[in-house]
C-alpha cells in the first residue's frame, strides 16, 4: 500500500494575489507571504499553502462546486472574533440561529451542538430554551470574509495558528469518504471514524431538517457527513445543500486542491488501474511534476511530486 499523500495546497485565482497574501498574514501572523512554483503563495507554518494564479477579471464562484471555504485553528477563538470584528478590511459574518433572525458572530454564544455533531434543529432549540439551557460559552467557530469575497472561518481554542480545513460539499458524502479512503489511503477525520457503510449502501439521503447556527437564514443541511485528513488538514463535508448539481471547480474563485506523493508515478499506476478520472497528462510544476484529476463531486483534485 502506498503511504497516504499529504495536503499541500489549496490554489485560488486572484484579481490580486499580492493584496489577497497580505490580507491573511495580517490577520494570521504565523502565516508568511512566499511563492512556490515561481506562484504567489501563502506559507502556513504547518508546511502547507494557499497558492494564487493572477486573473485579469474577477473568476467565478457559481454554480456552486464542491469546494465551500478554508479555515485557520487559532489559539483563542473568542479573542480572535473581538479582534477581526473590530478591523475595518475584515467583514464579520452573521451566524443566524434559529430564533427569529437573531444571530450570533461566535458559534458557543448560541446553541450548536446535538451530541457530537454540530448544528441543532428548530425544534431541539425549542426544547433548549423552554428547559432554560444556557449557551454553552466558550471556543467555538466564525466566519469572515476575505478579499475578492473568499469565505474563511476561524475555529478553537488549539495549541498553535495553522491553516487546517477546507470544508465541501459532497453529493453523497459517505460514499466521498469511502472514495478518497479507497483510492488515496486516507485517514477518516478522527471525530467521524469510519462511516459503516460500503459503496453498495452509501448514498444516504440527504436529510430534509436545517440546522443551526448557520451562515443562511433558513439553517443549513448537514446530515450524512464525511471527511478525512491528510496530514494535519481536514477535508470536511456536508451534502449538497441545493438541487442542482455540484460542478466542476477548475476556473473557479477556489480552483482546486492538491496533495503531496513521493512516487508520482506509482500512484499514476494505482489510480489508473482504479478507474480513477484524469483531467490531465503530466505536466511539469515548477521544478517538479504534477497531474489533475477529477474527486467525486467533481472537484479538482491535483497531485503533486514532492520527494
Amino acid at each position: 500500500m502506498l503511504p497516504a499523500p499529504r495536503f499541500h495546497h489549496l490554489h485560488l485565482r486572484s484579481i490580486d494575489p499580492a493584496a489577497a497574501i497580505g490580507f491573511y498574514v495580517r490577520q494570521f501572523p504565523t502565516c508568511a507571504s512566499g511563492t512556490w512554483a515561481g506562484l504567489p503563495a501563502l506559507l502556513s507554518p504547518n508546511d502547507v499553502m494557499i497558492l494564487f494564479d493572477q486573473m485579469d477579471a474577477p473568476p467565478p464562484k457559481a454554480p456552486q462546486s464542491a469546494i465551500w471555504h478554508f479555515g485557520w485553528h487559532v489559539t483563542d477563538s473568542r479573542a480572535t472574533v473581538g479582534t477581526f470584528d473590530a478591523r475595518e478590511e475584515v467583514t464579520a459574518l452573521p451566524l443566524y440561529n434559529g430564533v427569529e433572525d437573531g444571530y450570533v458572530l461566535l458559534s458557543s454564544d448560541t446553541w450548536f451542538r446535538s451530541g457530537d455533531k454540530l448544528g441543532v434543529s428548530k425544534s431541539q432549540i425549542a426544547e433548549l430554551r423552554a428547559q432554560g439551557t444556557p449557551v454553552p460559552g466558550g471556543s467555538g467557530f466564525a466566519y469572515f470574509e476575505g478579499p475578492e469575497g473568499a469565505l474563511f472561518e476561524i475555529a478553537g481554542d488549539y495549541p498553535e495558528e495553522r491553516f487546517n480545513h477546507i470544508h465541501m460539499w459532497q453529493e453523497d458524502p459517505l460514499c466521498a469518504q469511502l472514495w478518497y479512503q479507497e483510492h488515496f489511503n486516507a485517514v477518516p477525520r478522527a471525530s467521524f471514524g469510519d462511516v459503516g457503510v460500503t459503496e453498495a449502501d452509501c448514498r444516504v439521503p440527504r436529510t430534509d431538517e436545517h440546522t443551526f447556527p448557520a451562515l443562511k437564514r433558513e439553517g443549513m443541511f448537514r446530515a450524512p457527513r464525511g471527511g478525512v485528513t491528510f496530514g494535519d488538514v481536514d477535508l470536511i463535508w456536508y451534502p449538497n445543500q441545493g438541487e442542482t448539481p455540484l460542478v466542476s471547480s477548475l476556473g473557479q474563485f477556489q480552483d482546486h486542491l492538491a496533495l503531496s506523493v513521493a512516487d508520482l508515478d506509482a500512484w499514476i499506476a494505482k489510480l489508473k488501474a482504479e478507474d480513477v478520472t484524469f483531467l490531465s497528462d503530466v505536466y511539469p510544476l515548477g521544478d517538479t511534476r504534477a497531474v489533475m484529476l477529477e474527486g467525486p463531486s467533481r472537484e479538482g483534485l491535483e497531485l503533486v511530486e514532492a520527494p
